[in-house]
């Protein structure tokens, strides 16, 4: 451990600031967005800039610390945060610089997409991330970035540059395609297993205004749209996205009254194509008779914030997930039961698709395994509720136990709670190997070990 000495040394190092159990600030520097989740560090250390993560790794390693690096954002699974041991928060990191020339954003590791969508859409520019605006880019990232681009731009790390990372050893490098070459291709995917990621440079594409919302059909309809979804956004142009979802429907404007607290199908939309062919790309899902077709022009981090509201920090949530190559009419079946039994308002499952430009990429070019599947499936049980853990975490673990059968056999690290070690190899699959060689060489001491963990060859 560490002395009074010692630990006022490190504090001497830093800008930012050390926060102990003792502290008045601590119980909320200790709340993240997951109200499961109820750890308690022995130092939380909020890093003003990357001399402050430098010595904070530093200060871990010396010491024998358990160490957590927490971003912006949610990670369901807890995993920002450890108890006894180190966390470095880089939250209050949140500089932003967006090159209009080469069309490129360097972004703080601190950072949430919201702040990223608000910084590039002043020039009409995004680059691809998740659905909510509170996500954190670190965290979303390094598992691979799932979101309404998709598509269209391929996954975050597909559009992912270069990075600035802290070692193990508490050394600052690039990683990039011309540096660091094993570190760049074990980041696009690998999660936060290899070190610090301070920022990160992402190439931007032209996304100002986007037509997009849900549609929403009964839910006794489930099987039948189900099964012309899988057809329909399988065909779709790339311009098109679609993520489908079992959801209640929120007792809140812009949703008709009449609808209110109903579970329903859905599929909410995002079209970056001519905005002159998007009635024709359309007209397919009007055709199904929907009971609400919520489509229209707006900004598109109006779309990325849209379900802020509905999922703010301090709810109940337990999650799993898996990947899937196709929808047989078995698991539709499966699927439209659970539908039924969605247990609470907030609880829900989507399923992302990741064709289009995410399947031009090699599965083994990036540490992302599955280029192949179809969807990524989430099975959420969400509610404010501590009263309501248990029921919420069986609905979700009975949904995916029941559907894991039909899957592809892994899971998006994303959207996985700490599942152990063979639900972490099953979802890099031939690329562990890889991996577990790259964590060797940049931290074979497995420091960086709260997170779906690939332990060093």
């Amino acid at each position: 451990m560490f002395s009074d000495n010692d630990l006022t040394a490190w504090r001497a190092c830093l800008r930012g600031t050390v926060i102990q159990p003792a502290d008045a600030a601590y119980d909320d520097a200790c709340k993240v967005y997951n109200a499961m989740i109820s750890k308690h560090p022995a130092l939380i250390a909020r890093c003003a800039d990357v001399a402050d993560v430098i010595a904070s790794v530093n200060f871990a390693r010396e010491h024998r610390l358990l160490l957590a690096v927490r971003g912006g954002g949610h990670n369901g699974g807890g995993l920002g945060i450890c108890d006894d041991g180190l966390v470095i928060d880089l939250s209050r990191m949140r500089g932003i610089r967006v090159d209009l020339s080469a069309r490129t954003v360097r972004v703080e590791g601190g950072c949430q997409w919201g702040d990223v969508d608000h910084a590039t859409h002043a020039f009409g520019l995004a680059t691809p991330s998740g659905v909510i605006s509170t996500t954190g880019v670190g965290g979303l990232t390094l598992g691979g970035g799932i979101g309404h681009l998709t598509r269209r731009y391929g996954l975050s790390i597909d559009n992912l540059l270069s990075a600035d990372v802290v070692l193990a050893d508490g050394r600052l490098v690039t990683a990039s395609e011309h540096s660091n070459g094993d570190l760049f291709w074990a980041l696009r995917g690998g999660g936060g297993n290899f070190g610090v990621v301070t920022s990160f440079e992402f190439r931007l594409h032209p996304v100002s205004d986007v037509i997009a919302g849900p549609t929403l059909w009964p839910l006794e309809r489930a099987t039948e749209i189900m099964q012309w979804y899988r057809t329909f956004i399988t065909d779709a142009p790339d311009e098109l996205n679609g993520f489908f979802a079992f959801m209640t429907v929120p007792p809140v404007a812009p949703f008709p009254e009449a609808l209110h607290l109903q579970k329903m199908c859905a599929v909410v939309w995002c079209w970056t194509g001519d905005p002159m062919k998007a009635d024709a790309a359309f007209a397919p899902v009007l055709a199904t008779g929907p009971a609400l077709h919520g489509v229209q022009t707006l900004p598109f981090p109006m779309l990325q914030s849209a379900f802020d509201g509905l999922y703010p920090p301090g709810l109940q949530w337990y999650w799993r997930a898996d990947f899937f190559n196709d929808l047989s009419d078995e698991a539709i079946a499966l699927h439209a039961d659970y539908a039924e039994r969605l247990p609470t308002m907030h609880s829900t499952m989507h399923l992302y698709p990741i064709d289009g430009a995410a399947h031009r990429v090699g599965r083994n070019e990036t540490a992302f395994s599955y280029r192949d599947a179809r969807w990524a499936a989430v099975f959420a049980g969400v509610d404010p509720d501590a009263a309501n853990a248990d029921r919420i975490s069986a609905w979700a673990r009975d949904y995916q136990t029941a559907l894991h059968p039909y899957s592809a056999g892994g899971a998006y690290v994303n959207f996985m709670m700490d599942e152990g070690e063979e639900r972490v190899r099953a979802s890099f699959r031939d690329n562990y190997s890889r991996l577990s060689a790259v964590k060797r060489e940049f931290d074979p001491d497995n420091l960086f070990r709260v997170n779906q963990n690939i332990r060093p060859a």
